[in-house]
């Protein structure tokens, strides 16, 4: 991924909300389950870690993209935004 394509992505990111909170049970297989089904339908995907998780987020942020087969695009603080392009239908088209 490109550093312009970075950039476009985090500006998409900017806006969203986050569609999941991670927080004292940390990663479990049905979280990286959910983000890998959201990263199908959606691309893009916001992801919250809460303040009672006690791993580092952006340790968490690999492991998720690991198993995810998805690209870290920032982590910000307690925010992780992951892409990953489609199989079936390409929703967001990168500069």
């Amino acid at each position: 991924m490109t550093s312009k394509q970075r950039a476009y992505l985090k500006g998409l990111a900017m806006t969203m909300d986050p569609i999941f909170h991670i927080g004292k049970a940390s990663l479990t297989p049905e979280i990286v389950e959910a983000v890998s089904e959201a990263l199908e339908a959606r691309e893009l995907v916001k992801i919250a870690v809460l303040k009672n998780c006690i791993d580092d987020p952006k340790e968490i942020a690999s492991v998720i993209a690991e198993r995810t087969h998805s690209q870290v695009v920032q982590v910000i603080g307690k925010k992780i935004v992951l892409y990953r392009e489609s199989k079936t239908k390409k929703k967001i088209i990168l500069p």
